[in-house]
């Protein structure tokens, strides 16, 4: 019972933690534009190369 002196501030000190890196990349807009990462990875940039088959 006297490891639960540790272990609750511990977890209570992650859960802090890990809020503030949930709320400092709120701030930092990483949730701004969700699908706009999507479309850039499946658009075409460049065109298709026509394969030499003579």
């Amino acid at each position: 019972m006297e490891v639960l002196v540790f272990l609750v501030p511990l977890a209570l000190a992650l859960g802090l933690v890990g809020l503030g890196g949930f709320l400092w990349s709120l701030k930092s807009g990483q949730y701004d534009d969700l699908e706009g990462a999507a479309w850039r990875a499946i658009a075409d940039d460049e065109p298709a190369h026509p394969s030499d088959k003579t």
